[in-house]
């Protein structure tokens, strides 16, 4: 393993555990703009692990969000956890979210994420409806047993 670039902080820690619950109230909320406070401009949002697409971009990730996902109301994040693996800070987390008449759906987030001017943002997302896809997410290869 790679020396990591950041040493975290516990106030980064508190930072970055936040990002998911952002992100959660933006899309329940249908608050495009604040995702803002989630992406970087020039963030990818990788949903072929869902079979969707890629957004490039956070203009494109509104436009995706607005017009073509369909989006229950509540999520739910869960597992979540931040680690430096020396190429930068991977924070990985699942969430529940309700689709109606007492359905769900799950799905493993895997973020690449950078400390901005305005803090902590996902600069790469990659998710997956399956657990297993982890092993292939290009976020989360490096220390992992094949």
């Amino acid at each position: 393993m790679k020396d990591a670039p950041y040493s975290l902080t516990t106030a980064d820690r508190v930072e970055i555990h936040e990002l998911p619950g952002r992100y959660g109230d933006a899309i329940d909320d249908r608050n495009w703009a604040a995702l803002d406070t989630v992406f970087t401009q020039d963030a990818v949002f990788d949903l072929t692990g869902v079979g969707s697409r890629i957004c490039n971009g956070l203009d494109d990730i509104k436009s995706f969000m607005e017009s073509e996902a369909a989006h229950p109301r509540t999520h739910m994040m869960t597992n979540i956890y931040a680690d430096s693996d020396g190429d930068g800070i991977t924070l990985r987390f699942r969430i529940v979210a309700l689709i109606g008449k007492g359905l769900t759906s799950t799905a493993s987030y895997y973020d690449k994420i950078v400390k901005t001017e305005d803090g902590w943002r996902t600069r790469h997302r990659y998710v997956s409806s399956r657990r297993r896809d982890k092993r292939d997410a290009e976020v989360d290869r490096s220390g992992i047993a094949r």
